[in-house]
């Protein structure tokens, strides 16, 4: 059952092209990455996704309804989230009181706000740390900080923009498995990260944009041996960079 799809999704700015006729679907439960070198448009397409921009042409369906053109508050009110590459936390907030802002404003869940906020960051490994304010928090801890203060809105669909971006290998790791447990609760994950290993192995498909287009969509193993791909992105030694941290920098 497609959960999330993009029909001929077009972003001009000015004479800039960033998304040129993009069309996509997205299973519910699935987890999908997005790839592709710097300024290929996969932030712009989350954006245009989450209601941050409005595209110029082209729709975007969520359960069926269209969503195009509503506000990212609308739009994560009826499922949809995003997390930030940069985490701009309530620095004057406690974690506990961070999570639930989500809880109480961008919601879907009419339960006690305290009570999912509590629940999303002992989900994310926080809860002991939940008086503590993200001042005190390494670069890790603070994107766990981000994906707790999603999953208080009880989503449906996650975006993650580079939450493995900036991470040690250790962290990286525990951010994959993160991914995969949210996944494992039947929740739909779609990912952009220049983290290759962590991006191929979370994902049960890849899509990838380059120059705005969407040149190819299939497993991670098909996009590994996609002549396309490494020709515009992975390059001939793809399969060391699925064996490594291989960090290429931001859309």
């Amino acid at each position: 059952m497609t959960v999330l799809e993009g029909e001929h999704l077009t972003k001009n700015f000015g004479g800039i092209v960033a998304v040129d006729d993009v069309s996509f679907s997205i299973d519910k439960g699935e987890t999908v990455g997005l790839i592709g070198p710097n300024g290929a448009g996969k932030s712009t397409l989350f954006r245009l996704i989450s209601g941050v921009q409005e595209p110029t042409e082209g729709t975007v369906y969520l359960d069926g309804e269209d969503i195009t053109g509503m506000t990212p508050h609308e739009i994560c009110h009826r499922g949809l989230v995003r997390t930030h590459q940069i985490v701009h936390p309530f620095e004057n907030l406690t974690l506990a009181e961070n999570a639930a802002v989500g809880a109480q404003f961008g919601g879907r869940n009419s339960g006690d706000p305290e009570e999912r906020a509590h629940e999303a960051l002992e989900f994310v490994g926080l809860d002991d740390m939940a008086h503590t304010t993200p001042d005190e928090l390494s670069v890790g801890a603070l994107k766990r900080l981000e994906i707790a203060r999603a999953l208080a809105t009880d989503p449906e669909v996650l975006l993650f923009d580079e939450v493995a971006g900036g991470l040690d290998t250790d962290e990286t790791e525990a951010i994959v498995e993160l991914i995969r447990d949210i996944a494992d609760r039947g929740k739909t994950v779609f990912l952009i990260d220049h983290v290759m290993r962590a991006l191929m192995s979370v994902s049960e498909r890849v899509f990838v944009l380059d120059n705005a287009n969407l040149i190819a969509t299939g497993t991670p193993e098909e996009i590994q041996n996609d002549r396309r791909v490494i020709e515009a992105y992975l390059g001939e030694n793809a399969g060391d960079a699925m064996g490594d941290t291989a960090d290429a920098g931001a859309d």
